[in-house]
């Protein structure tokens, strides 16, 4: 089998298995979680029935988003990875390799964010670097990890769904993909669509998070008494999702096509920009597994904080593979590889 890189985006999942997944280092028996397809978070057991879980990405600064909007972006990117685990994010470490072009009002405006929106959810920044470079650039300026400290009966991972589980999606399909391009090219939406909707178009920006929808589902409770799995959508959305979590739970799904939410604003923009909704990178849509008698009270819990979401589905055994069902037709559900966002961005800035 030939392996190669991507054109752009994250490596393929055969690269991983041949490549990374083999050499991790020294092996220790207190990783619990260990790196792995469609998980979010490491686990690691710090004794007296405590866990940590961490999380690493990098530091994506936009400044076409302005530098405050972006910083936004970029810390609850981090923290939202983290909250997927059911724990609090509670501490960050942070590295910034800056561009030579940055300014100092501009690193001010950023930092201030990254600081407020931390103190907001409740992470302290413990450690980092910062400085300018030659050869760095936007938008991956750096990078950081973020922890999250609990019990060890509380946290969860993509690997714990299970058969008869019930499936609940945030917000709805191609959250990221619409706050992103609602942004980046107000203008065109605005005089396809109008004033009026490009503003409104404008607000999904700010769900681009998971990190209240995450705590505010498992304050039902976790496993056996509510939620065993979340999974943030990003790369490749929806469909990328739900297949990364029924692949690292090793179980089948039935999904209804038409219960997963696709907001009015989202519709129009994938429309214009030619991106399908469902496989468009959707940070903010947070994918939930809970046990069947919980799944109402998650929802109720969820609508109690105006976060929209919707039962899609069910979790099956793995024999039957992952349904999607669309109108009376079934069929089986891939992953979808490529992400149509990166393409639909390049080509809104005439890169292509």
């Amino acid at each position: 089998m030939e392996i190669k890189l991507p054109e752009i985006g994250k490596v393929s999942p055969e690269i991983f298995d041949h490549l990374i997944h083999p050499k991790l280092g020294k092996k220790s028996r207190k990783v619990l979680v260990g790196p792995q397809h469609g998980v979010d978070v490491g686990v690691v057991d710090i004794g007296g029935g405590n866990v940590m879980a961490t999380t690493c990405d990098p530091v994506f600064i936009v400044p076409e988003y302005g530098f405050e909007r972006s910083a936004w972006f970029a810390t609850h990117i981090l923290a939202s990875d983290a909250a997927t685990s059911g724990l609090k994010p509670t501490y960050m470490c942070i590295d910034l390799n800056l561009p030579l072009s940055i300014t100092l009002e501009e690193l001010t405006i950023m930092w201030k964010t990254i600081h407020k929106e931390c103190q907001k959810i409740g992470i302290s920044i413990i450690s980092g670097h910062t400085a300018r470079y030659e050869g760095c650039n936007y938008p991956m300026v750096g990078g950081a990890t973020v922890i999250s400290v609990g019990h060890k009966s509380k946290y969860v991972t993509p690997t714990m769904a299970q058969v008869g589980d019930v499936i609940i999606i945030t917000k709805g399909a191609a959250i990221e993909a619409a706050g992103i391009f609602a942004v980046a090219f107000r203008d065109k939406i605005a005089d396809s669509y109008g004033e009026v909707f490009a503003n409104q178009a404008e607000k999904i920006f700010y769900q681009m998070s998971v990190v209240e929808d995450c705590l505010t589902a498992v304050s039902v409770g976790t496993h056996k008494k509510g939620v065993t799995s979340m999974h943030d959508a990003t790369e490749c959305g929806v469909w990328g999702g739900l297949y990364e979590v029924a692949q690292a739970s090793r179980v089948g799904m039935y999904i209804v096509k038409e219960k997963i939410i696709v907001l009015p604003e989202v519709e129009k923009i994938c429309e214009k920009f030619e991106m399908d909704p469902y496989s468009s990178i959707s940070e903010g849509s947070l994918i939930i597994t809970c046990r069947p008698d919980k799944s109402e009270q998650v929802v109720k819990k969820l609508k109690a904080r105006k976060i929209l979401s919707s039962i899609v589905g069910e979790v099956i055994p793995q024999k039957k593979g992952i349904i999607l069902k669309e109108g009376s037709l079934e069929k089986r559900l891939e992953h979808p590889r490529v992400d149509p966002f990166w393409i639909a961005f390049a080509k809104a800035l005439g890169r292509m």
